[in-house]
């Protein structure tokens, strides 16, 4: 489900790029603090994404460092102070990786030895964040009736995934938190889930999985649904782009955006761009922040 939230590299000041490296490294070191190394390996884009648009509209400055970590113990990178909302966000990242995890094993594919590496972390920020917790079993529990139900509708069949995403931005944002920011986050949450099941339409369609766009275009494959309706398919992601623009305009935001803008009007475009091309994700920029930058 995540892991989509992305830049636009071709786009992107050399700045802003050290920037989001520092802000990776940083949750990757928030997300051993509170659950221990091994979940350090779901680090996923989506929360680094979060981590960047939250500390810019709460205006907590990002520290940076150069820092050794223990995938790279030899050479110092630039990595962002952890702080308590860092911390926090690690937990999400936990907590979301563990019920991922939980997702496909009730799909039936493989992940339950993969699952236990993540038990005693997730038990952990469990008791340490319940209300994390507590927002994101509520809403993957709704999302699972929806599908049980084998839901139509586009817009329904993402609800429940778009609403987790705006309620954990209000408990992250507190008194940050506003009608704009909710239908952000809200939009960011549909695209999420949307980009994710039309990415695995094919694989879907073979399992025989819940997919909302198998059951409104049933094609004989991907690439046959795409010829046909990808006008339609722009359409939709066109409305959520154009909430994500309009909230954003009323947002106000501490830092300059630059990085934020990236990601929103660029990544977000290429990444629904690639998978309406049913193209592959490109390996090599995938592992561009495993490198350091000289």
């Amino acid at each position: 489900m995540f892991g989509y939230i992305r830049y636009d590299k071709p786009h992107l000041y050399f700045k802003d790029f050290t920037l989001y490296q520092a802000l990776y490294c940083g949750l990757c070191k928030g997300i051993g603090s509170c659950s221990g190394n091994l979940a350090r390996f779901s680090l996923t884009y989506d929360v680094t994404f979060f981590s960047l648009l939250l500390h810019n509209i709460k205006g907590i400055d990002v520290t940076i460092e150069k820092q050794r970590c223990f995938e790279h113990p030899f050479l110092k990178r630039p990595m962002a102070k952890v702080d308590s909302l860092t911390r926090e966000l690690g937990g999400l990242n936990t907590i979301l990786t563990y019920f991922k995890l939980t997702d496909d094993v009730e799909d039936g594919e493989r992940g339950k030895a993969v699952r236990s590496f993540f038990s005693g972390g997730y038990k952990r920020v469990k008791r340490e964040y319940p209300e994390i917790e507590r927002i994101v079993r509520e809403e993957m529990k709704r999302q699972g009736e929806i599908e049980k139900r084998g839901e139509q509708s586009l817009d329904i069949a993402a609800d429940a995934t778009a609403t987790m995403v705006a309620r954990l931005s209000d408990h992250f944002l507190g008194e940050k938190a506003t009608e704009m920011t909710y239908a952000l986050f809200y939009a960011l949450g549909k695209w999420i889930y949307l980009v994710d099941a039309l990415d695995d339409y094919d694989k879907d369609k073979k399992k025989g999985n819940y997919n909302p766009f198998l059951l409104s275009y049933p094609e004989e494959d991907k690439k046959q649904f795409l010829e046909k309706h990808g006008k339609e398919l722009g359409f939709v992601f066109s409305a959520v782009f154009r909430t994500i623009a309009e909230s954003k305009k009323q947002i106000k935001f501490h830092f300059n955006t630059d990085l934020v803008d990236n990601i929103l009007f660029r990544g977000l475009i290429r990444e629904t761009d690639r998978v309406m091309k049913n193209e592959k994700i490109n390996k090599k920029e995938s592992k561009e922040l495993t490198r350091t930058i000289v």
